[in-house]
């Protein structure tokens, strides 16, 4: 009987340490102890970075909200009629849609992230390919592609995977230098560029030029080599110029000159700069905006001057400030970064987004050409909204860190004693 006592002691002793350890492996919700993969996800992801896009998906909404008047009675007809707030209820609906596939993405293990990348810029290179066969036309540009009841753009889709699968590559260098990889990487990104200038797309072409050159150089490319490609470039511009008409169209625009000297017609940038001014500092208020009514695409590649005018160029300041922390944000913690994979994919996608936010606001105050780019996640557009939230949700994946993993058991902290 002293034995079965004993037993059941122990019994008892070992089911309530068994409690103890399923109740410190639950934890509170999103507490410290909580060791669900979203309590996980919570305490490893950039808050911060977080906070700071979930304020431009806020930003952007309220400024979809504010342009979508003047884009429904720009493209409202006699035979068809659209409601002042359609694009703000489309936009709507897009952002529940690209918010928890955002969330989805960055809670992936990096090494599967990095897998479901490289097989996604592989579809959509067959899809880019695909555009000139099958796709639908819009203001003279062949960009997109019906899958469905959904209209789709395969470059915005194709510049986060296929900023890490080129990030992937060049990363390779560090465990084999004898790999080709910078010449493994012409091809690539040539293929892609000329997809891109078929469509005509001159302003993702620069993009995707920028990006591959960023990640070369920080991958350690020869500075001889990179001066190469930077006179190659320019060349290429100057070419680009002579040869293509879109891009010598776009540059005389912005120049204001025609080819026998003559003015031309600079209406989208005109409008936009007097859009953008016409609120001064604080703006007209909400819905108070008149010039917006003037411009070619108020709710995408203009929602910028849209801002301008009703929130004032103060409002202006501060999502470029946004747009300028995130990036600023990155690169800082990617100075502690140890894993080449992770650097080059990190610095191309963050670097990615800031290059396509300034050249949309840089074509808005007329210090660029026009290039048709949307504003990140403040724009109209769902294609645009779901591509880069795989983008952000692939960067916040990759930037994922536990706290505790370099920290030092050895650090001994003064307690004011």
């Amino acid at each position: 009987m002293a034995s079965g006592a004993i037993d059941q002691g122990r019994r008892n002793v070992r089911d309530k340490a068994q409690e103890r350890r399923r109740k410190r492996g639950r934890g509170a919700r999103l507490g410290r102890a909580d060791r669900t993969p979203l309590g996980t996800w919570f305490w490893e992801i950039d808050r911060v970075l977080l906070l700071l896009v979930t304020v431009l998906i806020g930003i952007g909404l309220i400024a979809v909200a504010a342009a979508s008047p003047a884009a429904a009675m720009r493209y409202s007809n006699a035979n068809l009629t659209f409601p002042p707030l359609y694009y703000f209820y489309r936009q709507a609906i897009w952002i529940a849609i690209a918010v928890p596939v955002m969330i989805g993405v960055s809670m992936l293990p990096k090494p599967v992230a990095r897998r479901a990348a490289m097989v996604g810029a592989g579809i959509f290179v067959a899809l880019l390919a695909l555009v000139p066969m099958i796709g639908n036309e819009v203001n003279g540009a062949q960009r997109w592609i019906h899958l469905g009841p959904v209209q789709v753009q395969p470059s915005e889709f194709l510049k986060p995977l296929f900023t890490v699968t080129l990030a992937w590559l060049l990363s390779l260098k560090a465990k084999d230098g004898s790999l080709p990889v910078i010449w493994l990487s012409f091809p690539m990104i040539g293929l892609v560029a000329f997809l891109l200038m078929k469509q005509p797309d001159f302003g993702q072409t620069v993009i995707f030029a920028s990006i591959w050159l960023l990640l070369l150089t920080l991958s350690g490319a020869p500075i001889r080599f990179l001066a190469g490609l930077g006179a190659a470039g320019v060349g290429l511009i100057i070419s680009a110029y002579l040869f293509y008409s879109v891009a010598r169209t776009r540059i005389d625009a912005f120049l204001g000159l025609a080819e026998d000297g003559a003015q031309i017609d600079s209406y989208q940038t005109d409008s936009a700069h007097n859009t953008l001014t016409n609120g001064g500092l604080i703006g007209t208020g909400p819905g108070a905006g008149t010039m917006k009514f003037r411009l070619p695409e108020p709710h995408t590649d203009y929602i910028f001057s849209v801002i301008g005018e009703e929130f004032g160029l103060v409002a202006c300041l501060a999502i470029a400030f946004i747009y300028l922390a995130i990036v600023v944000r990155v690169f800082i913690k990617l100075l502690h970064e140890e894993d080449d994979f992770l650097l080059l994919a990190s610095a191309g996608l963050v670097a990615q987004f800031g290059l396509q936010a300034l050249i949309n606001m840089a074509v808005n105050v007329q210090i660029a050409p026009s290039k048709g780019m949307t504003l990140p996640f403040i724009s109209y557009g769902g294609s645009s909204m779901v591509a880069l939230s795989i983008g952000f949700g692939l960067l916040l994946a990759f930037t994922r860190a536990n706290p505790y993993l370099n920290r030092s058991p050895y650090v001994v902290k003064w307690n004011g004693r």
